[in-house]
């Protein structure tokens, strides 16, 4: 074989990794809320919008990341004078869903100066003296920035509602609160992202499992998961009610079935991979004269 024969069989199968690594269709499409979904009838270990392996995973992400890096650093450039838009991505699942490895491996991949993470814990005295969006809005992301919520407002319609600790007529009407919240986040060109992580019951037990064998794993578990597991049920048609009432056009949901982390992974970055191509940036013009600025430090 030539040296042209051997670089062009060298070149067909890189084309045919790269394709085989890419999703086969917009993982998002795939994913999104629309009427008549049933949590119950998604496979936590399915990986809808992609039929490869782990490996062919890995590859696809590494294939974005150098486009991810240079919309994000055009993402920031533009809300250097306080305007413009930015993006939120809100992240919600039962415990040991795999919210730890998407802020590693998805968010902690891109530059974090243009990061605003935010985890929300129980309230304390003082968020409670105020309504439940209060400490969510002092936490929304400035034009430029990727704001990431580790569990979000959505705590307050589904911890809330299982455990009863307001009145039903008090986290029913929320869910119209946060609709309207979120549309008032999008009139400040702020775009959402939401994403459920979909874990089964015995995915849960596994990697509950895994954190009391392993002495590394010990500060990651909490005696507490075992008690919420009793509410399992509770909490699935805690979900179900937030994806019927608040997955709307402008604000969808994403469920994503996250028994097999590495899926979840690649999912939530083809969702901001998605976001950040969609707002179609560019760089921002310069705000003085260039050639004059070329002059004057050609002269020194």
């Amino acid at each position: 074989m030539g040296k042209k024969s051997a670089k062009k069989s060298k070149k067909s199968k890189k084309q045919g990794a790269t394709a085989k690594a890419a999703p086969e269709q917009a993982i998002g499409d795939a994913l999104r809320v629309t009427p008549g979904f049933r949590l119950a009838e998604l496979d936590p270990a399915a990986t809808p919008g992609f039929s490869g392996k782990k490996k062919d995973a890995a590859k696809a992400m590494d294939a974005v990341r150098e486009e991810i890096e240079d919309l994000q650093e055009r993402l920031f450039a533009g809300g250097r004078d306080d305007s413009g838009p930015s993006i939120l991505l809100v992240v919600q699942g039962m415990d040991t869903a795999g919210k730890g490895g998407i802020m590693r491996h998805v968010v902690g991949s891109v530059d974090p100066q243009g990061v605003q993470l935010h985890a929300f814990k129980a309230p304390t005295e003082e968020e409670q003296r105020h309504p439940f969006l209060w400490r969510i809005e002092r936490e929304l992301p400035e034009p430029g920035y990727i704001g990431v919520f580790d569990r979000s407002h959505y705590e307050d319609v589904l911890i809330v509602r299982v455990h009863d600790l307001v009145p039903p007529e008090t986290w029913g009407g929320r869910y119209d609160e946060i609709n309207d919240f979120e549309k008032a986040a999008n009139d400040r060109e702020i775009h959402l992202i939401k994403v459920m992580l979909h874990i089964s019951a015995d995915e849960q037990k596994a990697r509950l499992q895994e954190r009391l064998d392993r002495p590394d794993k010990y500060w990651k578990f909490n005696p507490g998961d075992i008690d919420e597991r009793h509410f399992w049920d509770d909490y699935q048609e805690a979900y179900q009610a937030v994806l019927d009432k608040t997955s709307t056009d402008e604000n969808p949901w994403y469920v994503v079935p996250a028994d097999r982390k590495w899926y979840a992974r690649l999912a939530v970055q083809q969702l901001l991979l998605d976001q950040l191509r969609a707002l179609d940036l560019g760089w921002p013009d310069a705000d003085f004269d260039v050639a004059e600025q070329q002059k004057r430090l050609a002269a020194t």
